[in-house]
């Protein structure tokens, strides 16, 4: 029997593997993505790239108005990205790219979208390895996630609870990427970069970490950068 599984896709990387980790298992991908304030909207056309790329049997594109209360460079429109942060320094604390609460909000909104198409799982593409220090990209929030999961909706009160899969939590950047190499994913369809012009900055937290990814996977980005720091 076929089962079901929500697919959180952001448009980038770590999205795209995941969602095709769901589809190389058998699920039948339905696509959850969020416009939620962000400065551009590259990575939902990207999304959308990729929601086709794993079948999906539905795309969802969720409209929530996050950056109305702020709080991130992400959604505030009079804050900018930094950038030219050292590579060592990602990750020791948390960044002015966090969104308050995000993935809890993505992940709430894709627990209702389970529940009402009888999904077995849910997969979203958390990392706590590679990351910028978000919070909510962790083991102990994920498995927090499922206890409440477990008794806060009528699948999990009849036993039938609904799996929080996040199958790249302790894989490396390079991993993931290898792992998108075997999956045969198209890492053109992606997009990491938080400015939203032609070509990536190469200079925010997210480009910094995915150009390292790429050069440890040993890897050619296919994505072109106005800018490429000197140890690419």
């Amino acid at each position: 029997m076929i089962k079901n599984a929500v697919c959180l896709i952001s448009g980038g990387i770590d999205s795209y593997v995941t969602a095709s980790i769901a589809k190389d298992k058998g699920y039948s991908i339905y696509a959850l993505s969020f416009y939620y304030g962000q400065k551009h909207n590259k990575e939902i056309d990207c999304a959308k790239k990729i929601a086709n790329d794993v079948n999906s049997k539905d795309h969802i594109i969720f409209n929530i108005e996050i950056d109305k209360f702020g709080g991130s460079v992400l959604i505030d429109k009079s804050l900018k990205v930094p950038n030219n942060k050292k590579l060592e320094d990602i990750g020791k604390s948390i960044p002015s790219t966090y969104v308050p609460a995000r993935n809890t909000i993505f992940l709430s909104i894709g627990l209702a979208y389970a529940e009402v198409i009888d999904a077995d799982a849910i997969y979203i593409g958390v990392n706590a390895t590679d990351y910028s220090g978000y919070p909510d990209c962790r083991l102990e929030y994920i498995k927090a996630y499922q206890k409440m999961a477990n008794i806060a909706t009528k699948k999990g009160v009849e036993g039938k609870n609904i799996e929080i899969c996040a199958p790249l939590l302790f894989l490396s950047k390079a991993e993931i990427i290898k792992k998108g190499v075997d999956l045969e994913i198209s890492f053109e369809k992606t997009w990491s970069c938080y400015n939203g012009k032609n070509k990536s900055c190469g200079k925010c937290e997210s480009c910094l970490l995915r150009l390292k990814g790429f050069k440890d996977a040993k890897v050619k980005d296919p994505l072109t950068y106005e800018f490429l720091p000197d140890w690419y």
